[in-house]
C-alpha cells in the first residue's frame, strides 16, 4: 500500500542520501505514518540545495515525487501546467492520497484521485479566512489575496465534505463540519513519547531566560514582546527573551527589523536568533524558565506548545483559534489577551508563585502524553483504515479513548 501525501513544505536530498525538510515538524509527522504503509510519497518542492540542517526523514520508505520549488500561491499559479503534469503522475503512482490543507497543490492533486478513483483523507492545519485581518497588504495585493483565500477556503471545504477529513484543533473541526459530513478534531505534533522530560521546576535563579518559537510574520503578534519585557525586566530585574524561528517573506523581514528597532528603544534583552532544526530545538527548551507566544487567529493549535510542555516549561499564550482546546487556564497554561501588558503580568505571576509553575508543567506533562506521535498516528490511521477500508502494514492496537 503506497501513501501520497501533498504538502508544501521544502525538502532536499542531503550528501549522505537523506531527506530533509526546512523545518522539521512536518518531518516527524511523515515519520510517524511511514510505519503504516510499505512506501510513502512526498509531492512537496523540491529544492535543488541546501538550507541549514534540515532535520532528516529516519523512515527508509519515503520518496520524493518532486515539485518545482514555489514559495506560496504567487510562485505556484504561473507554473500551473507544469504543476498538474506532475500531481497527475503522483496521483496515478500511489493508493491513498493525504493532503494537509490548505496549500496550493492540494486541491488539483484531490481533484485528480477523484478522476482517477484514489481514496483521500485530508488534515485542516491552518484558517486562511481567519489570518486576513492581520496581513500586511494593501491595495491590488491585499484584494488578490482576498480572492486566493476565498478560493482556498471553498477548496478546502470541498474536500472536507467529499473524503475523510481531520483538523487541527476543535476551533478548525467546527468551522469545516457539517451535518452529514463530520470532521475529525486531531492535533498535529512534533513530540516522541521519548522527548518528554522529568524536570520539576524553573524560575529558580536571579535571571529569568524566556523563550518564544515562532515565524516571524505579522500574524504571529510578535511585536507585542519587546514592550512586555521591557514591563518586565522593570519589576523584576534580570530577564532576557529569545526568539526561534525563521522570517516569513518580505513582511516577515519588516518584522524582524521592527522588533529589532523597538527592543533597541526599550532596552529589553531580545534576541532573534533565526531558524532552529527541530532535533536540535527540542534539546535546547529546558535552557529556559517558560514559554511566551503571543499569537493571533488563523492557527489550528500550536506545535510548539506542546513541544514547551513536553520540555518542561510554563506556558504562557493567547486565548486564540483553537489554542483554549489544548490550554485550560491555570491547569496547564496560561491563556491572556494578546497585548503585552496582559502577557507580562501572566509571566509576574509565573515567577512570582511556584505553586502554580509545578502545576502547570506537571500537567503539561500529562497533556503532552497524551497528544505523541505515536498517538496521534494511531488515531489517525485507526480511522483511515475503518473509513477508506485501507489495509495497512502495522496492526493497529486496541481503540484509544
Amino acid at each position: 500500500m503506497k501513501l501520497g501525501i501533498v504538502y508544501h513544505m521544502p525538502f532536499w536530498q542531503a550528501a549522505d542520501g537523506t531527506l530533509r525538510e526546512v523545518e522539521g515538524s512536518f518531518a516527524r509527522y511523515v515519520d510517524s505514518l511511514a510505519p503504516y504503509f510499505d512506501e510513502v510519497a512526498l509531492c512537496v518542492p523540491v529544492l535543488s540545495a541546501p538550507r541549514g540542517d534540515g532535520t532528516p526523514i529516519r523512515s527508509a520508505n519515503v520518496t520524493l515525487a518532486p515539485l518545482p520549488p514555489f514559495d506560496g500561491p504567487v510562485h505556484f499559479y504561473p507554473r500551473l501546467p507544469q504543476m498538474i503534469v506532475r500531481l497527475f503522475r503522483f496521483v496515478r503512482g500511489i493508493d491513498v492520497l493525504h493532503c494537509r490543507v490548505p496549500t496550493p497543490a492540494g486541491a488539483f492533486a484531490f481533484a485528480i484521485a477523484g478522476l482517477l478513483g484514489r481514496p483521500s483523507f485530508v488534515l485542516i492545519v491552518g484558517d486562511l479566512q481567519a489570518l486576513l485581518p492581520t496581513l500586511p497588504y494593501r491595495g491590488i495585493k491585499r484584494c488578490l489575496w482576498r480572492l486566493y483565500t476565498a478560493f482556498e477556503e471553498r477548496n478546502v471545504q470541498r474536500m472536507a465534505e467529499r473524503s475523510l477529513a481531520f483538523a487541527n484543533g476543535a476551533a478548525l473541526a467546527a468551522k469545516h463540519a457539517r451535518p452529514a459530513h463530520p470532521v475529525i478534531q486531531t492535533q498535529t505534533t512534533t513530540i516522541a513519547m521519548s522527548d518528554i522530560r522529568d524536570r520539576i521546576d524553573t524560575c529558580t535563579s536571579r535571571s529569568i531566560r524566556l523563550l518564544s518559537v515562532s515565524r516571524i510574520d505579522p500574524r504571529k503578534n510578535l511585536r507585542v514582546l519587546p514592550e512586555m519585557l521591557r514591563q518586565l525586566s522593570a519589576r523584576n530585574g534580570a530577564v532576557s527573551l529569545d526568539i526561534i524561528g525563521p522570517t516569513v517573506g518580505a513582511p516577515g523581514d519588516a518584522e524582524r527589523e521592527q522588533i529589532e528597532r523597538d527592543a533597541a528603544a526599550t532596552g529589553a534583552a531580545v534576541r532573534l536568533l533565526g531558524g532552529v532544526p527541530l532535533d536540535q530545538l527540542l534539546n535546547r527548551y529546558p535552557e529556559y524558565d517558560a514559554f511566551i507566544l503571543p499569537t493571533g487567529p488563523g492557527e489550528g493549535v500550536p506545535r510548539v506548545l506542546l513541544e514547551a510542555m513536553a520540555c518542561g516549561l510554563p506556558i504562557v499564550t493567547t486565548k486564540v483559534a483553537g489554542i483554549p482546546g489544548l490550554i485550560t487556564h491555570e491547569i496547564n497554561g496560561l491563556l491572556v489577551e494578546a497585548d503585552a501588558s496582559s502577557l507580562a503580568g501572566a509571566v509576574d505571576r509565573l515567577i512570582a508563585d511556584p505553586t502554580l509553575r509545578r502545576r502547570l508543567i506537571a500537567n503539561g506533562y500529562a497533556t503532552a502524553r497524551g497528544y505523541t506521535l505515536e498517538v496521534q498516528a494511531e488515531r489517525m490511521m485507526q480511522s483511515v483504515s475503518a473509513q477508506l477500508r485501507v489495509t495497512l502494514k502495522r496492526p493497529l492496537a486496541m481503540p484509544i479513548a
